[in-house]
């Protein structure tokens, strides 16, 4: 309905035939809708459609709330603010209210004498989705006072009593009423404060300074916890787990498309000035590094190998190809495999080593992307199909490579080498000069890394031979 024929008063709603759902059954209704349309009930979401999701429906068509348990990076939080669109464009609420109330029948003693004085010439207010969402991270100063109210001092001041529900100041959870709440990092939230939260979850019954009060909120809470910390650093009370209806464990992606697919959806993107083209070849080595990173012994493998370690090696290695595309006058971007070493200082801030020698840290991403580089090629190239590559090298051709050397240089020496550009032509690599140096680049690394090529550092730059 638009703005005009939008109800204006508690009458108009009524006569309307408009009903108010709690919050489960709307988040249902609504779910149930988006499935038979086939609509994407997640956009953004990518890899969980066999394995997070359906635990996901399941849990809000059984009403239940949700703990999503995972590693870091694993789009908990993205999930969880989801949720939003699963509830109406927009609610009534009554006016004046410090809570979002049901017009018909309000929960606190402010919204039952405003409709008692005023019944059905009430005013209304339209809540919009994103304004019935609410999040708080949990950590260690947080109080009950912050989550579930306390006593206003001033209110007091102004002549009420402190019996006096009037003198309450509400906290978080009572201020999402009608709407979906967040604890994000659960175990970190104090045992004692945990404490608080079951009567919100089960009973209602909310206590403020001694005082019992019937709040009967209708709020869909859920929470997020790491297993590092749910098993260490602190832990979520049996109780209180026991009144989350699901819990949903998160995964990292299972395939390497997947990976790629969430690079491509959150980098930084180039300037749009510039002509960017990832080769397919490049963009699966960056996957396969954090993916080889989270099966490394070297890593610690309790803090995880987050999603935003593929996107910040994605981003550094897309900067590396567009500084040098600046200093060689480029206009396209293509990332070569000698910009790769310029991810060494993005991954080593989004990953724990297990206890090492200090200075082998660098020592062992750089092992990361060989083995990342000659997987990748392996799955490209049968080395027999090179062979007339390798014996141009026998007979005493070398090529010099660099992050800083122009495509085209790179692309004359291609042309010049007997069977180097049908595999070119395989990768792609022969739509323009920086493709073609691309793919020289990760032909010759991936020759040398199977051990059919030299590789000589000269300089700042790298050289082939056979």
């Amino acid at each position: 309905m638009t703005t005009l024929e939008r109800p204006r008063t508690v009458g108009e709603l009524r006569a309307s035939g408009y009903r108010v759902l709690p919050v489960r059954e709307e988040m249902r209704k609504n779910l149930i809708a988006k499935i038979r349309s086939g609509e994407p009930l997640f956009p953004g979401i990518y890899g969980y459609e066999d394995t997070v999701i359906p635990h996901i429906v399941n849990a809000i068509l059984a009403g239940q709330d949700i703990i999503f348990l995972g590693e870091r990076g694993q789009a908990k939080s993205r999930i969880i603010r989801s949720l939003v669109s699963l509830l109406d464009d927009e609610i009534p609420i009554l006016a004046g209210c410090e809570i979002p109330e049901n017009p018909f029948e309000p929960i606190t003693q402010a919204g039952r004498d405003i409709l008692a004085e005023k019944g059905d010439d009430a005013e209304l207010e339209w809540l919009p989705r994103d304004k019935r969402y609410g999040e708080k991270l949990a950590t260690p100063d947080i109080t009950i006072a912050d989550l579930i109210g306390e006593v206003d001092p001033i209110k007091v001041a102004e002549g009420r009593y402190l019996s006096d529900e009037l003198t309450i100041h509400y906290g978080l959870i009572p201020r999402t009423n009608r709407g979906i709440f967040c604890i994000n990092e659960l175990p970190d939230l104090a045992e004692r404060i945990q404490v608080g939260l079951l009567n919100i979850m089960e009973e209602r019954d909310v206590q403020i300074r001694g005082y019992r009060i019937r709040l009967p909120l209708d709020v869909f809470i859920v929470a997020s916890a790491n297993p590092e910390d749910y098993t260490n650093r602190g832990r979520i009370i049996t109780p209180l787990k026991d009144r989350y209806g699901a819990q949903v464990r998160t995964h990292y992606p299972t395939r390497i498309e997947y990976e790629i697919d969430i690079m491509e959806a959150e980098h930084h993107p180039v300037p749009a000035d510039f002509d960017v083209a990832v080769p397919q070849y490049m963009k699966e080595i960056i996957a396969e590094i954090s993916r080889l990173a989270r099966r490394s012994p070297d890593i610690n493998q309790r803090s995880g190998v987050s999603v935003r370690a593929s996107i910040a090696n994605y981003e550094s290695m897309l900067a590396n190809a567009l500084r040098r595309a600046i200093v060689t006058g480029e206009d396209r971007v293509v990332p070569r495999v000698s910009d790769l070493p310029y991810v060494v200082p993005a991954l080593s801030g989004k990953v724990e080593f297990e206890t090492v020698e200090d200075g082998r840290e660098d020592q062992i991403i750089e092992k990361l992307i060989q083995g990342a580089v000659v997987a990748v090629f392996n799955r490209s190239f049968n080395l027999g199909e090179l062979e007339p590559v390798v014996n141009r090298f026998k007979a005493g051709v070398a090529v010099e490579v660099g992050d800083m050397v122009p495509s085209r240089e790179h692309a004359a020496i291609a042309r010049q080498i007997e069977g180097l550009m049908p595999a070119i032509d395989k990768l792609g690599g022969s739509r323009s000069d920086a493709e073609t140096a691309a793919a020289l680049e990760f032909i010759l690394e991936g020759l040398h890394l199977n051990k059919r090529l030299n590789k000589d550092r000269v300089g700042g730059k790298t050289q082939y031979r056979g």
